[in-house]
């Protein structure tokens, strides 16, 4: 059993010195393996020799051929172990050296037991009602426990573990390729665990998250970003610059997995596609204002993407925008980053004196957009569905917390910005318990949010935002009496094919019959009717008949010549929190 003493003045030098060794040697094996392979194997195969003593003789290079590969795959798990628990025990050592130095600079004292103790509190301390001491003592007994019990626990899986592989050696039953892949899959599960033993739970709130990772050495954070990105870069309340390392790490591994995956699907290929894309957003942004962090890339879904333009731990206004139908990942390194970029450009321009982050939030699977029915796409009632939404919503306010818990100085300006319906995942999300916690809230082109009025969004209706074009066909689904004028015109009726269904019969025939007045939506209450009590700021009407409508509100502000600058300024007067500048128009 691991003591504290024995954490305290392990010199854990060696093992990663021992790992080290370890990979030179099956390195040097696996040079032989391929000499193997390439000089004897390859040509006895590729020979001309056949008959009895022939097939004996290949039949026997097979057999040491795969031994050799079981025996490098050994090699290599006990390097991969010996480098777990180096990691592991640096880790618990960290912690444990860190409580104790906490300890002495309050003037308390540890036992070899772990026990903690002080001196008793003079007249003034007892009835000094902050007087803390008690408190402090029991939470370092705390810490030192699990950080003694963590070292414990990893030193009695990783020892069971090196025995087996021991053993396997001994007795040469390692040399079986089957066993070997086993014995290296079990090192990488182990390995996995026993990082997250020390983690926070699943689930657990940003704001421990955060706590966790400030308790941690430099070192020890260091340790975790090189060796296990994928746990850290989608993990809410870990800081953006840490963040950005892990995930570019992240990005690196999964366009090397995805670009050599046999018979890759075409879900594949577009995850692909969005990897690079969000790779090249990051390479042409580099060394440019503002700098660029990627807090979130995965292959979860869809895929999953988060780009910040802007720190939003030091940036004073902060902006996440959630973009909607027909989303895919590829966006998020190309169309979306560019709104979110221009919403950084009009807020910065807003107020130039003030640091600015701009975000675009991939955190879920919208559903596909209303024009791909137009080749045949068979799910067109994915966007009357709120399932995607609602999980979209819970993501979403988690992210916002985490924004909140890695803020650094004066609490930032936070502005929940969403499209189509992303608005309806904001929505949602601000409907839970504690809601999406921004100070703001800015909804363009929305098809409802699911809420009857602003006071439902868990904020100051008077801080509810809502940018809808007369022309965008999306923020007017399915309108009593609109319906067929905005979206028939649009798609053109039966003889378009099942996009034309959709519009000219579908829509027109049943939803139209769903919904009673004209100031309900697809997802309820129209976000800029005089019912629901937001503020309805000025955007250009947008071209008839043309879904371009609904793709205008967030439009290069430097493009002078621009009818639609109108709408990305006042988002960004928003964003900056320059409400007076806003440029408001009547609500329906």
């Amino acid at each position: 059993m691991v003591t504290l003493a024995q954490l305290r003045d392990a010199d854990l030098s060696s093992l990663a010195g021992a790992a080290g060794a370890y990979d030179t040697l099956a390195g040097a094996f696996g040079k032989h393996v391929q000499a193997m392979d390439t000089e004897v194997t390859k040509h006895v195969f590729n020979s001309q020799w056949v008959g009895t003593a022939a097939g004996a003789a290949n039949a026997s290079l097979q057999r040491t051929s795969g031994r050799l590969d079981a025996a490098h795959t050994e090699m290599s798990a006990v390097s991969g172990l010996l480098r777990e628990a180096s990691e592991s025990f640096q880790l618990a050592q960290s912690k444990l050296k860190e409580a104790l130095q906490e300890a002495q600079g309050a003037g308390l004292t540890v036992a070899e037991d772990g026990t903690v103790s002080w001196p008793a509190p003079s007249q003034a301390e007892r009835h000094d009602p902050g007087y803390d001491t008690p408190q402090r003592a029991r939470a370092l007994a705390e810490r030192i426990s699990h950080a003694v019990t963590e070292a414990d626990g990893a030193d009695q899986k990783i020892a069971k573990l090196l025995d087996d592989l021991t053993a396997r050696a001994r007795t040469g039953t390692g040399l079986d390729l089957t066993q070997a892949g086993a014995d290296r899959k079990a090192v990488d599960e182990l390995g996995t665990g026993l990082t997250a033993a020390g983690w926070p739970p699943a689930g657990a709130a940003p704001t421990e998250v955060n706590s966790w990772w400030k308790g941690l050495t430099p070192d020890g954070q260091q340790r975790l970003l090189q060796t296990h990105p994928d746990l850290l870069g989608l993990r809410d309340g870990i800081p953006a610059t840490a963040r950005d390392q892990a995930n570019r790490l992240n990005l690196a591994h999964l366009i090397d997995t995805y670009e050599h995956k046999p018979n890759p699907s075409d879900d594949d290929k577009q995850k692909l596609d969005g990897f690079r894309a969000i790779r090249d957003k990051l390479n042409v942004q580099n060394g440019k204002q503002p700098p660029a962090f990627l807090l979130g890339v995965g292959e979860q879904g869809q895929g999953r993407g988060i780009l910040s333009f802007g720190d939003p731990d030091t940036a004073k206004n902060v902006s996440a925008y959630v973009p909607g139908l027909g989303t895919t990942l590829s966006a998020v390194g190309g169309k979306d980053a560019d709104r979110a970029l221009n919403v950084w450009t009009a807020a910065h321009n807003a107020d130039p004196t003030s640091a600015t982050a701009s975000m675009v939030w991939l955190g879920y699977d919208p559903p596909p957009g209303l024009e791909k029915l137009a080749d045949g796409d068979t799910r067109p009632l994915d966007v009357m569905d709120t399932d995607r939404a609602a999980k979209g919503g819970a993501a979403y306010d988690t992210f916002m917390a985490g924004l909140r818990a890695t803020h650094e100085g004066t609490p930032a300006h936070l502005v929940a910005l969403a499209h189509s319906y992303g608005s309806t995942t904001v929505g949602l999300g601000a409907q839970r318990p504690g809601g999406t916690g921004a100070d703001d809230i800015i909804l363009v082109g929305s098809p409802g949010t699911g809420a009857a009025n602003a006071s439902q969004l868990h904020i100051d209706p008077h801080h509810v935002w809502v940018g809808d074009a007369e022309n965008d066909p999306v923020s007017h689904l399915p309108s009593k009496g609109r319906v067929s004028n905005d979206l028939g015109g649009v798609l053109g009726g039966a003889s378009a094919g099942p996009l034309g269904m959709l519009g000219g019969g579908y829509i027109a025939d049943k939803v139209y019959d769903w919904f009673g007045p004209d100031n309900q939506l697809w997802f309820g209450q129209d976000p800029a009717g005089e019912e629901f009590g937001a503020n309805r700021f000025k955007v250009a009407d947008g071209a008839e008949n043309s879904f371009q409508s609904h793709s205008d509100y967030m439009t290069d502000p430097g493009e002078k010549d621009s009818k639609t600058l109108e709408s990305v300024n006042n988002i960004g007067q928003i964003v900056a929190g320059r409400y007076d500048n806003v440029k408001t128009q009547g609500q329906r």
